[in-house]
């Protein structure tokens, strides 16, 4: 008995290759600069992603809740990088003063020196896997495009952090 062709979707043939492409390039692209960030700096691209926003972050210190919030983790999963991060002397935990149930994480010094050097190396790896293959034209058609998605899906993204996604 021959096997029946299933379908993941009902997209047609060009729809299909767009999300294909698109899908594909965005996690190999994440992929490349999560490995390159962990040999250059010894971070995956989450825990950059997490220091960056509490670098932002009034006095460097975010709610855990509110952390999870931006960074679309669920509790556990940042309690748990949190720890990590935080037996590295890169983040410190304090109670919150105003709810005794809350709790901040705040970055260090040595965790603000961690990020710089990664985002060094995040720029390096950008700038080769990303920018270097568009040229500004694209790069403004694919910003363009991303907006339009974003505002679609009713989201912005913080400009001046560059590494945001609200």
């Amino acid at each position: 008995m021959a096997a029946m062709k299933v379908s993941r979707t009902t997209l047609d043939e060009d729809e299909a290759r767009t999300w294909a492409a698109y899908a594909c390039a965005a996690r190999r692209l994440f992929a490349q600069l999560d490995r390159e960030l962990q040999r250059e700096a010894g971070l995956p691209m989450s825990y950059w992603e997490l220091l960056g926003h509490l670098a932002d972050a009034p006095e460097r210190a975010m709610r855990m809740s509110d952390l999870a919030e931006v960074t679309r983790s669920a509790p556990s999963r940042l309690t748990h990088a949190v720890s990590q991060l935080e037996s590295s002397g890169l983040v410190r935990r304090r109670q919150c003063a105003s709810d005794r149930r809350g709790c901040y994480a705040e970055l260090t010094d040595a965790g603000a020196e961690a990020l710089t050097a990664a985002g060094e190396a995040a720029t390096r790896s950008l700038r080769a896997h990303f920018f270097g293959s568009l040229s500004a034209a694209e790069q403004a058609r694919l910003r363009g495009l991303s907006e339009t998605i974003l505002g679609h899906l009713g989201a912005t993204c913080d400009q001046t952090a560059g590494r945001r996604a609200r």
